[in-house]
């Protein structure tokens, strides 16, 4: 248990600096991080940090294929979630 509190932590952490760190490349007119690399580490887990990073920074908020990929990775989440306490 303390191994999943762990990762899903650090992985949090990875996604919440990717997402900073794609909005300053954006800023900056540089060469930006996928959306696909940003919803896979969302995916694997970091969507907690995902979410608070699209709040705080107010990136990809306005990017209406964005939020429906990253809400299914949520709802996904959730469902996995949910069919774990059964097992």
């Amino acid at each position: 248990m303390d191994e999943m509190i762990l990762y899903f932590t650090a992985i949090s952490i990875l996604s919440f600096l990717l997402f900073g760190l794609d909005k300053q490349k954006a800023r900056q007119n540089k060469r930006r991080i996928s959306a696909f690399t940003l919803l896979l580490v969302s995916f694997l887990g970091g969507s907690l940090g995902s979410f608070l990073a699209m709040f705080i920074f107010r990136h990809k908020t306005s990017k209406t294929s964005f939020k429906i990929k990253f809400g299914l990775i949520l709802l996904a989440q959730i469902l996995i979630i949910s069919l774990m306490k059964f097992y």
